[in-house]
């Protein structure tokens, strides 16, 4: 298996393949043989897979299959994965990927491991539930809990992957001490971690928080001011630079929705450049919005401590990417949290980098079986 998805990994970084599509590059280096040895590495004592374990992947983010298929898969698990009649792109690039892979694996690959497509056939749902030994679940909440009405063997269980959201944390202070290098750095992180799936993933900020700084919250003068003012600029050379394909639709969708949180009383100004990038002044820190608002929508506010920020946090809150914070700084911030949520913070640019542990879950953990011997 791991040489099955090294093989894969290849066809994923061929240039023209990343070139097209950038995120299948993060799921190709994910996917060397390095990273999947780290990714087991935590598994301790006797260990077994689970069985057959069926996944239902969202169809907004069309690549997060291909992570916890690998993954479960690696942990020995004959794997059937529901892939999205929507799914398009980069999806049905992965999958063209993995049926020229398959042409050459071991045969045990073909005969354990099923990628199906099928329409709102609940009978095909349902048989499939409770044949299966563990069900993996990613979509809205809504979506969860229509594939829960579907029974379960006695001796099975649902990993869930619901409803999230995620937001950004900048230093102030972190900003004024950081280069001209750093700070470009910065706006191209919060421009792969939103743009890449139209800001739809659960990991792509939504809200941007400006902590620390001297002076009146909101004051164009004020640290917090110029800093937000330099780093807009920067996005917008970025994304000039990228050409993200924001259609009229998009555009529209962007201006309904910011107008909204006008209406609502929940922003004190807007600010849009062309159709790439809209920000909203929030009234309130509580105002962040945890929707979709559409491709490139950054409501953004300022706080003084990020311990300000810990009476807003929520358990549907999953990663905060930050920038300027010293490790000691969001330690404080992640045990003052106490788990009430957030289960990832990563530095600006990494929030689609996917990982082994996701949403507080050791998937390697939870795709095998952990059996214990006693001789006396």
């Amino acid at each position: 298996m791991v040489d099955f998805l090294v093989a894969f990994a290849r066809r994923l970084l061929r240039p023209a393949v990343a070139r097209r599509h950038p995120e299948l590059a993060s799921l190709g280096f994910f996917l060397r043989r390095g990273p999947l040895a780290d990714a087991l590495a935590p598994l301790d004592g006797l260990r077994f897979p689970r069985g057959l374990v069926f996944h239902i992947p969202p169809a907004n983010v069309d690549t997060i299959f291909v992570y916890s298929w690998a993954l479960s898969a690696l942990c020995g698990n004959a794997n059937i994965v529901r892939i999205s009649e929507r799914a398009a792109g980069a999806a049905t690039v992965v999958l063209d990927a993995l049926n020229e892979t398959l042409a050459d694996a071991d045969p045990v690959v073909g005969r354990t491991q099923s990628m199906l497509s099928y329409g709102r056939d609940d009978a095909v749902t349902a048989r499939l539930s409770a044949a299966c030994d563990l069900r993996v679940i990613w979509g809205g909440d809504a979506s969860v809990a229509a594939i829960r009405q579907f029974p379960l063997a006695p001796h099975a269980r649902d990993l869930t992957f619901p409803d999230r959201s995620s937001f950004t944390v900048i230093s102030v202070d972190g900003w004024g001490r950081a280069t001209g290098q750093e700070k470009r750095a910065a706006a191209e992180g919060l421009y792969n971690d939103s743009y890449w799936f139209d800001q739809a993933a659960c990991a792509s900020p939504r809200t941007v928080f400006w902590v620390g700084g001297a002076g009146a919250a909101g004051a164009p003068d004020s640290p917090a001011g110029r800093a937000r003012r330099e780093f807009w600029q920067l996005l917008g050379e970025v994304v000039a630079a990228k050409h993200p394909d924001i259609d009229a639709a998009m555009a529209v969708e962007k201006r309904v929705a910011t107008y909204g949180l006008a209406l609502d009383g929940h922003a004190t100004g807007l600010h849009y450049t062309g159709n790439t990038v809209a920000t909203v002044d929030l009234r309130d820190p509580a105002d962040l919005p945890r929707r979709w608002l559409g491709t490139g929508v950054f409501p953004e506010s300022e706080v003084a401590t990020l311990a300000d920020l810990a009476p807003l946090v929520e358990r549907r809150d999953q990663t905060v990417t930050h920038f300027g914070f010293t490790e000691p700084e969001l330690l404080d911030f992640a045990r003052l949290l106490a788990g009430r949520g957030v289960d990832r913070f990563v530095p600006m640019g990494e929030a689609l980098s996917f990982a082994a542990t996701w949403d507080g879950y050791h998937l390697p953990h939870e795709f095998t079986r952990q059996v214990t011997i006693k001789t006396r």
